[in-house]
């Protein structure tokens, strides 16, 4: 058991997300074995974490990056510009891209799924505490930018709209425009031509290039 089962934390509520329902029952049973941590909600992909930050306000929720709908960064964005909670990544992923991103989209911390459960729980409270918290594994990143800013490469993503990050996506994951246009509730002409301003503000020519991009920062996992 790791230092951060000690008595003393304070009490925490939290929302999951992750779309793996074995991950969610595995970090609830961690969670919930210690009385200072209440799981309000769970949420199967960014879209049902953002409302389930809206509807339940936890001090803490724990987001999986690579989700269906909405991703885990999107998500971070989002409940971030609309509420206070305050957000951990937990992710498989160690890579500079997936890191910064989810960083830059607002998150306090972030955790490698690999990590111990000593980890979450340290994780958890200095972020309850208004701290950040990087997992030992990945904090070299952050000491890499800070001592060599200008070797940093820049995230493609900042050219787009929320909308175009949300098209880019759904087309990663292999939606066609008539479905990508029913579940945003869109004209169809207004996803094709969503499309087409990603193809020229990412300078690729076809939908696999929108993938390949899609993948390198973050926005969806293979």
């Amino acid at each position: 058991m790791g230092k951060g089962a000690n008595s003393g934390r304070l009490s925490t509520t939290l929302i999951l997300a992750d779309d793996h329902r074995l991950v969610r029952e595995g970090l609830r049973s961690i969670l919930e074995a210690h009385s200072e941590f209440r799981v309000e909600a769970e949420a199967d992909d960014g879209a049902e974490a953002v409302q389930a930050a809206i509807d339940h306000k936890p001090d803490v929720a724990l987001i999986d990056l690579a989700m269906p709908r909405l991703s885990g960064i999107e998500a971070i964005r989002r409940i971030r510009r609309v509420t206070s909670v305050r957000c951990i990544a937990v992710s498989m992923h160690e890579e500079f891209g997936w890191v910064t991103q989810a960083l830059e989209a607002g998150a306090s911390g972030y955790v490698v799924k690999s990590a111990g459960s000593g980890e979450l729980f340290d994780a958890i409270a200095a972020v309850r505490r208004g701290r950040s918290y990087l997992a030992p594994s990945i904090a070299h990143w952050a000491v890499d930018a800070i001592a060599h800013p200008t070797a940093r490469p820049s995230s493609r993503l900042h050219r787009l709209t929320a909308r175009e990050r949300e098209v880019l996506q759904m087309v990663a994951e292999g939606k066609s425009s008539r479905e990508i246009a029913a579940a945003l509730r869109l004209a169809l002409k207004t996803v094709e031509t969503h499309r087409a301003r990603l193809m020229a503000k990412l300078e690729v020519h076809r939908a696999s290039g929108l993938v390949r991009v899609a993948i390198q920062e973050g926005l969806v996992s293979f």
